[in-house]
């Protein structure tokens, strides 16, 4: 029998929402659970937690009165951490303290049995650094779930330098045993999920530096045009700057100041002024008894009856179905609005290219979706012809938001910051691509994986609006993934692994 089937106790140290999270999980999937703290009142109240949320999904009809008894019946307080103990697996839930853990794990090996795998639930430090304090390093590797720990299934698994090879594959078919999902990450700086999730963020940051939009723009058009759940600067919020601006700075860091991984000074100054989000009741957003305050849509002026014409089919037709006059020649007359619908070059650079006049175009995002235009206007534009523009756009029955004309328009960049973020964590082999996309969806939300979501758009659609921004901007924030530049170049799959050394050199 395999060692993730054997198993039948393992010990959580830490009461606070992830250990009673795991705690809750391991009891349920029908592990004994040692429940250790340094404050041994703590551990009663842990337990009488995790009994009303499993009294909570016996009244929702998801879990049986009799199995939810036997799970607390499986819940074991116990007076200190170092207690003797002959449990198979130790999850460390403590505070995140580099040296708290090390102190914790080289005590728990003088009290812990040499079968005992000790695991730590780090979400930010390195399992290699940790496992330092131990005589013994191979039997400790990161064990990463994500809270709400019961309703999160994503966990990621994470050797260290030194960690024994069964480790993390026991570990893996573990996580399965609970229900949950697996993936399997290297032992670098965020791991998998915090490192794939900098892409959106910082772009976000980076797009409000430059006064493109502002940041409930940026949220609408990340939620109507992209599928996202919740817009960078909602998130922000979410999770406050107290927190998120400290890991986009151990990230950067980690990786040695690489430009694409970059903070904002924005983040620093705003969470110095104590504007975290909704834990403060002011963020990016105001916050009225927890409930986040959001500007209106501007009303849409009315159409002014003047003919568009576009260089994108689709959205002639979108405008022709909502009764706006339209032109479909090879060029605009002189009394046409203008929208052009370029992949990473503004809407102004597209027209000296085209030799349209300036002054009667604007740009419109051809990422589109079925809710949301973005209309981009530039300094040259006449103010009444981009006024008639917005109009023709509402017609359709879309909301519309309009936002400075730049160098990729802002749903592009947010996509192509996302893309290229998940492929560099591909052609770094830090993650396998199936896991990437997996990990991504399940614990970011995103509608799909980074690589997945590339191919769907199109591997060349994305180094396009990469390499014009890189050539615009003279960034190496933008510098394309070699994993990204290699299969759109070979007309391979961004999901695709290919061929490599080991493939031509097996036997």
């Amino acid at each position: 029998m395999q060692w993730a089937q054997r198993v039948s106790a393992v010990r959580v140290i830490g009461t606070g929402v992830m250990g009673r999270g795991i705690a809750q999980l391991a009891a349920a999937a029908g592990l004994d659970v040692e429940l250790a703290d340094a404050r041994p009142e703590a551990v009663s109240a842990a337990v009488d937690h995790v009994g009303q949320m499993l009294d909570k999904l016996v009244a929702k009809g998801r879990l049986g009165a009799d199995d939810a008894a036997t799970a607390r019946a499986r819940l074991r307080p116990v007076d200190s951490p170092l207690a003797a103990t002959t449990c198979d697996l130790v999850i460390e839930a403590v505070r995140e303290d580099l040296d708290t853990k090390r102190e914790l794990f080289a005590e728990l090996e003088k009290v812990c049995p040499a079968h005992t795998v000790f695991a730590t639930n780090t979400s930010s430090l390195s399992v290699t650094s940790i496992a330092t304090a131990l005589a013994d390093p191979t039997r400790l590797a990161g064990l990463h779930f994500f809270n709400p720990v019961p309703l999160m299934r994503l966990v990621e698994v994470i050797p260290g330098a030194r960690t024994a090879g069964w480790i993390p594959d026991a570990l893996t078919d573990l996580v399965r045993r609970l229900g949950h999902q697996p993936v399997r990450a290297t032992d670098t700086p965020g791991f998998l999920v915090n490192h794939a999730g900098r892409g959106l963020v910082t772009e976000a940051l980076q797009i409000l530096a430059e006064g493109l939009a502002t940041p409930v723009d940026v949220d609408r058009i990340s939620r109507d045009t992209l599928g996202l759940r919740m817009g960078p600067f909602e998130l922000m919020d979410l999770t406050g700057l107290d927190v998120t601006h400290p890991a986009m700075e151990s990230i950067w860091s980690g990786y040695y100041g690489d430009p694409r991984l970059r903070p904002s000074p924005i983040t620093r100054s705003r969470r110095e002024a104590g504007l975290l989000g909704r834990k403060t009741g002011e963020g990016w957003y105001r916050y009225d008894g927890g409930v986040k305050q959001e500007q209106p849509e501007p009303e849409a002026p009315e159409v002014t009856g003047l003919p568009v014409w576009s260089d994108n089919a689709e959205l002639l037709d979108a405008l022709v179905a909502a009764g706006v006059p339209v032109e479909r020649g090879e060029e605009p007359s002189g009394e046409a609005v203008v929208l052009l619908a370029p992949y990473g070059h503004s809407a102004a650079t597209a027209a000296l290219s085209a030799g349209l006049p300036a002054a009667r175009v604007c740009g419109v995002d051809p990422l589109g979706g079925d809710k949301r235009y973005t209309l981009t206007v530039h300094p040259a534009v006449d103010p009444q012809l981009a006024r008639a523009a917005w109009a023709a756009l509402a017609a359709t029955g879309r909301a519309v938001t309009v936002v400075r004309d730049g160098t990729g328009m802002i749903a592009q960049r947010l996509l192509a910051s996302i893309v290229n973020t998940g492929c560099f964590i591909a052609e770094q082999r830090l993650a396998a691509p199936a896991d990437i996309d997996t990990a991504v969806r399940m614990a970011l939300g995103y509608p799909r994986g980074p690589l997945e979501w590339g191919q769907h758009v199109g591997p060349r659609c994305i180094l396009t609006v990469l390499r014009a921004l890189h050539s615009a901007t003279g960034d190496p924030r933008y510098r394309p993934s070699r994993w990204l530049v290699e299969r759109a170049e070979l007309g391979l799959a961004l999901t695709e692994t290919g061929t490599t050394p080991q493939d031509v050199l097996a036997r």
